[in-house]
């Protein structure tokens, strides 16, 4: 690994304090050392800026890391992604399940709390949704091969991309159905209690 050692050598080689150079680019100091100390990689916003600082490429700068780092950058990717999935599973089946309870507790008061929760889900469903644009990840073989850290083979993508838009077309039936389903179930649990 040799940009920590490059960022180091160049830092040096500028005069820079690690603090005066954390301040330049808009991070800690702390970071600045872990990369000198090949702890963490910084993000390609900060590699600009520490091409323009030290005035040499990006190319210069990450010589012979880019594998490692595209590697790294992928796992965090991964793990924000199961992350984001875990929450947004959970907010989901919390928003189906406590949808019933909070009204017959709290009558049309329970549309606050219930909306609160649904909110949130939907944020999170955003972040996953977002991460599967970034790395053009759509179908559920794409999406379980992304969660897994790997990937298709070219065959196997262009295959899963011919899937894309019937896949999306039974998504959108399924969530109706499911939509359908749940409304009823609600309604005819919270005409059974009310009466």
């Amino acid at each position: 690994m040799e940009l920590g050692k490059q960022i180091k050598t160049y830092r040096q080689n500028a005069k820079l304090s690690q603090e005066e150079l954390a301040n330049r680019i808009y991070v800690s100091r702390q970071t600045i050392s872990n990369w000198e100390n090949d702890k963490s990689y910084p993000d390609m916003n900060s590699l600009v800026l520490l091409s323009e600082i030290f005035k040499t490429s990006i190319d210069n700068l990450i010589r012979g890391d880019i594998d490692i780092m595209k590697e790294v950058i992928n796992k965090e990717e991964i793990a924000k992604f199961n992350h984001y999935g875990r929450i947004y599973s959970i907010m989901l089946i919390a928003t189906v399940v406590s949808a019933v309870p909070l009204f017959m507790w709290l009558g049309t008061w329970g549309f606050i709390p219930w909306g609160i929760i649904f909110v949130i889900a939907l944020y999170y469903a955003f972040k996953v949704e977002k991460i599967k644009k970034d790395n053009d990840v759509q179908t559920y073989k794409e999406i379980v091969a992304f969660s897994e850290g790997k990937l298709l083979d070219d065959i196997q993508k262009q295959r899963e991309i011919v899937k894309r838009p019937y896949q999306k077309i039974f998504y959108l039936i399924g969530a109706a159905i499911i939509t359908v389903i749940v409304c009823t179930l609600i309604g005819i649990l919270i005409n059974l209690f009310m009466n």
